[in-house]
């Protein structure tokens, strides 16, 4: 990274580098090597740290320093139930705005390639879509205060979400849901595709907490 960077650069590498894991959870995030390596003072550093904290990405612990965030099994219910609600609404209000015809390369992309891709095991194609579907419809929404809410908790739990999509078979039930998901937007039929949300999330809230040990 170049030198005489800026705070925000900083939050939004490191947020990065934690969302993706390569800082995982309980991870030390050491001052003096991380201020080095992004080229600005402690100072400013602790700055960035603080922005982080602020988002839930990050904590600081006395005599030991900032660490990377790790969720209890309690936490990631309480995320899921946020989630369930919010991303219900942001449904609802791109199903409302979007014009017609609005999700129709969503819809293909979640066909038969989608399919094949689960069958292969390739979970960065299935990742991909999930991801263009939340982003296109949280545009949508048209609502700026929802956007940054859902993107914290996304920020959250992706990692989980991954690990989640191992366990077999929810990447294919993950399918089917988001197919009538956008049926429903399809139709235009708002109510139907905020309730096909809720169930969509409450169903992988449910998913986790049958395999949560083996994905926390």
């Amino acid at each position: 990274m170049a030198k005489s960077v800026s705070v925000d650069d900083v939050v939004n590498v490191l947020r990065e580098r934690i969302v993706n894991h390569e800082l995982p959870p309980g991870a030390k995030l050491r001052e003096a090597p991380l201020a080095a390596e992004y080229g600005i003072s402690r100072a400013r550093l602790r700055d960035a740290f603080s922005i982080l904290e602020q988002l839930g990405l990050i904590e600081r612990v006395r005599n030991q320093g900032a660490i990377v965030t790790r969720l209890s099994a309690e936490q990631v219910d309480e995320l899921f139930a946020m989630r369930e609600v919010l991303e219900a609404l942001a449904v609802r209000l791109a199903t409302e705005n979007a014009p017609k015809g609005a999700w129709d390369e969503l819809t293909e992309r979640f066909g038969p390639q989608a399919e094949r891709a689960i069958a292969e095991h390739d979970l960065d194609y299935y990742i991909s879509i999930v991801t263009a579907f939340r982003e296109q419809t949280i545009a949508a929404s048209q609502n700026e205060i929802l956007s940054q809410t859902l993107d914290g908790l996304y920020d959250r739990t992706k990692v989980l979400i991954r690990r989640l999509l191992l366990v077999p078979g929810r990447a294919q039930t993950g399918l089917i849901e988001h197919r009538k998901i956008l049926a429903a937007m399809n139709a235009g039929d708002a109510v139907l595709a905020e309730q096909l949300k809720r169930e969509n999330i409450r169903g992988a809230c449910e998913w986790f907490r049958n395999y949560r040990k083996f994905i926390l």
